[in-house]
């Protein structure tokens, strides 16, 4: 089983970051290496917030380890490319940590993920083809170059903006990354190649392996953040990951009589593992533009705080992100398995299920009268005195 070599590196990577993790929760401690708590954190009591260090020096880590087997030797045959993707990983993660540590205005950050963002494209991480229309459509150089870097930029932001509950980005992107790390390694069996490893799988399974690792200390009750450092870097890495996969894959060679939805899953997979990431960076621009104020001004509405507006305990509301990701990663990918009608009834059937758990909280909410009531008995002892 070739595949041992993929679960080899997500081990290390795994290892790796939780080891570091628990040194710089240390070290965090013993320095007071962590901010005060903002108005509109969820969390009380400061927390120290590098996290991503220990993902990146745990991906970097076991990135090293791969590149040393000869099973994997082929993902390394374009230096160029993986040493832009290390750069770019390197760049995002100093910003990231500048920022959690100083808070960077933001046209500081913006400009840094955009450099970031360039390195990556200029290493040869670009989106050059896109399948569609029932073809392959080459996009020209300038137009490659300024869409790449848009889409990096986009999805580092999607992921940074729901990074606001423990454990959420950090289980959210284990799920993508898993179905989507399942979609390029069955990508490179169906291409025909020799060997069934790529670039695109190696980054899926090492971001695996460090949220393995950075979980136990980040899930509710969380013991430390990832921070901006580790949002970006896994925003970065799920972009670039995407982005090596979208133009691989010829459509006509997943045409199969009615199975034509399996031909556009390249741009569908990224849209579904990044649904509500990217509906909630939609709805914060949308809603701080409108208020006069910048894209990037930090409140208290994004989705994750409405869910507990609503009624979700802190824990629930992560499991209800965990819930709806899932649905839309897993049906995206069942188009490559089942019927299309089959894969497209679990996605309608899941989504239901999700919206019902979603607005299960407003069932139970007392109305005015109710509420009132409920006021008034609470002010009363058991003979009906007022207390």
């Amino acid at each position: 089983m070739r595949i041992i070599f993929y679960v080899l590196v997500t081990g290390v990577s795994a290892v790796v970051t939780f080891a570091f993790a628990v040194l710089i929760l240390k070290l965090s401690h013993k320095y007071r290496l962590y901010p005060k708590v903002r108005e509109r954190d969820v969390h009380t009591r400061p927390t120290p917030r590098l996290g991503g260090i220990a993902m990146f020096l745990g991906f970097v880590v076991a990135f090293a380890v791969a590149s040393q087997l000869p099973q994997l030797s082929l993902i390394f045959t374009e230096p160029l490319k993986v040493w832009g993707l290390l750069a770019a990983a390197l760049i995002i993660m100093l910003l990231g940590v500048a920022d959690d540590l100083w808070d960077l205005d933001w046209m500081t950050k913006l400009a840094g993920q955009i450099i970031a963002g360039g390195v990556l494209a200029w290493s040869g991480t670009q989106i050059v083809t896109l399948p569609i229309f029932g073809g392959v459509t080459l996009l020209p150089p300038t137009i490659s170059l300024v869409v790449t870097v848009f889409a990096v930029v986009l999805v580092m932001n999607a992921i940074n903006f729901i990074d606001g509950l423990d454990g959420l980005v950090a289980g959210v992107a284990l799920i993508a990354n898993g179905v989507f790390f399942i979609y390029s390694y069955i990508l490179a069996v169906n291409s025909g190649q020799s060997e069934y490893f790529n670039l695109a799988s190696l980054i899926s399974a090492l971001l695996i392996g460090a949220c393995i690792g950075f979980l136990p200390l980040n899930f509710h009750p969380a013991k430390m953040f990832m921070g901006d450092a580790g949002a970006l870097l896994v925003g970065l890495l799920m972009a670039a990951s995407a982005i090596l996969v979208t133009g691989q894959v010829d459509p006509e060679s997943w045409r199969g009589g009615t199975q034509l939805l399996p031909a556009f899953i390249p741009i569908l997979l990224p849209a579904a593992v990044l649904t509500l990431p990217l509906l909630d960076f939609g709805l914060a621009v949308l809603r701080r533009v409108l208020a006069g104020k910048s894209p990037f001004a930090a409140d208290r509405k994004h989705l994750h705080h409405r869910l507990m507006d609503m009624g979700h305990t802190h824990l629930q509301s992560v499991l209800v992100f965990y819930s709806w990701t899932t649905v839309m990663a897993v049906g995206c990918l069942a188009f490559l398995f089942v019927p299309w009608y089959v894969a497209t009834t679990f996605i309608v059937i899941g989504l239901l299920i999700c919206t019902a758990v979603t607005l299960g909280p407003l069932r139970h909410r007392s109305t005015p009268n109710e509420a009132q009531a409920a006021a008034v008995d609470a002010a009363t002892d058991t003979k009906g005195l007022p207390l």
